[in-house]
């Protein structure tokens, strides 16, 4: 008997026609047609010019439902949630990065044995070595 590890699906794949991605979120194709001119969902077009949509979108259009059918807000309120959670997630993905540059440069900075002071006037000052410890410069 061979052991199979299911393969994760992409979630960005575009393999949903809009009946399929209709059904799935519980819309009318119509209404993922509107949705699409007005910009809250972007499905990725087949070569036919046809509409296909990811399970990310999917899971947007469920989304954008809640939102608008249990939470009642409006089309207009929906693109603002939407554009502002997006800016949210590249901001986490800035933090991190930047998180990430801190981590290497800290780690470069302790490799290197160096260690810097800063007063607040701006004036910088070389850290020293005190039996393996780093400690502050004496003045």
């Amino acid at each position: 008997m061979s052991t199979q590890v299911p393969q994760l699906v992409d979630r960005d794949a575009p393999i949903f026609s809009i009946s399929v991605a209709a059904g799935l979120a519980g819309m009318h194709p119509q209404t993922l047609r509107g949705y699409d001119k007005l910009g809250l969902v972007q499905p990725r077009r087949a070569k036919g010019r046809g509409r296909r949509y990811s399970m990310r979108d999917v899971q947007r259009l469920r989304l954008i439902q809640h939102l608008s059918q249990v939470e009642g807000i409006n089309l207009t309120g929906i693109q603002r949630i939407l554009d502002m959670e997006a800016e949210i997630e590249r901001l986490r993905a800035t933090v991190e990065r930047v998180g990430e540059q801190r981590d290497a440069a800290l780690a470069q900075l302790a490799a290197s044995g160096r260690v810097f002071t800063a007063e607040t006037s701006g004036a910088v000052h070389l850290g020293r070595v005190i039996r393996g410890q780093r400690a502050l410069p004496s003045r």
